[in-house]
């Protein structure tokens, strides 16, 4: 055998190596992993359908439904889906519909919600995975991304919540946010008090509204607020794409080498982890599936809810805010104007929706029905979707208060 055919044989011996350690490491990785919400869905023995719908200004949102559950499909195949109570869930920030399908389906909201007989729909906001289309726009524009959760709220909301009651013929649902979720629902019902009509009653797990308290890192990030440009640089200039110097900052400046591996994620990193809850197994699985994308601007306006320390609107500047709203400070989200029934969860130890500003928020909400502090000590953000004990600690509750309002 010459050289020539002795070098060959040596790159296909080594070819062949790597491609059985790469088949083998990728054989080890949970499916779900590669997995898109809907597969994940059917990979469980649910059936799913699988819907777009057109905001005002041209955005594209997947939305995805759960007819009935697997615990009771044969009895439940037979019940109209007119005669089921709707249940809308809305992911928090960084987020996606895979939320609340990501774990067991004996873990997971989503399928517990299904299995108990409800009609159950998962929306999206813009920029994540599955809403990342524009009739006019591609993602590869500025245009695109120019949102925050002011559009989530006021535009992206509305479209879903009548879609789903046109869908079902129902003229109420009852909605589930987390994080970012509950923040657009609290601006939505209080901008846009007609829906108050259409949603029944809102359980808000990790409420957000004000942030002025956070010990989530997006805290750092205020400071930069003031010269816009520097922030858009150090987060992404129109995705948010974190640049990843900064994000190691971050991590260095509030991660303890117990949770080191988490922090390095983005999504720990900024809504914090308790590892006793985490399933460290899945990791792959949330880690695939998250950050779901969203844009800069709504980073920033986050950012900016730290400074004012109350929930307004995004901060253009003194020029552009007197010609959107008509005066040179944003304004702000009245949420003595919520009408609908809200039922609040929320943890001690939670980065992001911490509880002084939990504590700030229940006394302006007029029709407070119950605020149910999780019986766990270090119970963190993630840990309403994601934990392991989420069905024991706050999904068992929820489903009884699902019941009474």
């Amino acid at each position: 055998m010459n050289l020539r055919n002795l070098k060959l044989l040596s790159l296909e011996l080594l070819f062949f190596s790597l491609s059985i350690v790469f088949n083998k490491t990728l054989s080890q990785v949970d499916p779900d992993a590669f997995r898109n919400v809907s597969q994940i869905i059917r990979s469980k023995g649910y059936p799913v359908e699988e819907y777009s719908v057109q905001t005002t200004d041209g955005y594209i949102l997947g939305i995805q439904h759960i007819p009935y559950g697997k615990k009771f499909s044969q009895s439940s195949k037979l019940i109209k889906t007119s005669s089921k109570r709707t249940v809308f869930l809305q992911h928090g920030l960084l987020s996606s519909s895979t939320d609340w399908v990501i774990n067991s389906p004996t873990e997971s909201l989503g399928f517990i919600l299904a299995d108990a007989g409800y009609d159950v729909w998962l929306g999206n906001f813009r920029g994540n995975t599955y809403s990342r289309k524009h009739i006019k726009y591609s993602t590869h524009s500025k245009e695109f991304w120019e949102f925050s959760f002011d559009e989530m709220a006021l535009l992206d909301l509305p479209a879903m919540i009548d879609f789903v009651l046109n869908k079902t013929g129902k003229n109420q649902l009852l909605y589930v946010g987390h994080s970012q979720g509950t923040l657009t629902a609290f601006a939505l019902l209080s901008e846009k008090t007609e829906y108050n009509k259409k949603v029944k009653t809102l359980f808000a797990l990790a409420p957000v509204a004000t942030v002025g308290y956070i010990k989530s890192p997006i805290k750092y990030l205020a400071p930069y607020t003031k010269d816009i440009e520097v922030l858009f640089r150090l987060l992404g200039i129109n995705e948010f794409l974190p640049n990843t110097k900064f994000i190691k900052f971050l991590g260095d400046l509030v991660c303890s080498t117990e949770i080191r591996i988490f922090c390095e994620q983005v999504i720990f990193l900024f809504a914090g982890v308790d590892p006793k809850q985490t399933n460290a197994t899945r990791l792959p699985v949330y880690i695939s599936h998250n950050p779901a994308g969203t844009s800069t601007q709504n980073i920033v306006h986050f950012a900016q809810l730290v400074n004012s320390k109350k929930l307004v609107k995004y901060n253009y500047g003194k020029i552009k805010n007197m010609e959107l709203y008509n005066q040179t400070d944003p304004p702000e989200y009245l949420l003595e104007k919520i009408t609908t029934p809200v039922v609040l969860f929320w943890a001690q130890d939670d980065w992001l929706a911490d509880a002084v500003d939990v504590a700030l928020l229940q006394p302006r909400l007029k029709h407070l029905k119950k605020s149910y502090l999780v019986n766990y000590t270090m119970w963190s953000h993630l840990d309403f979707i994601w934990g392991i004990d989420a069905s024991k600690y706050v999904y068992k509750e929820l489903l009884k208060l699902l019941q009474l309002y």
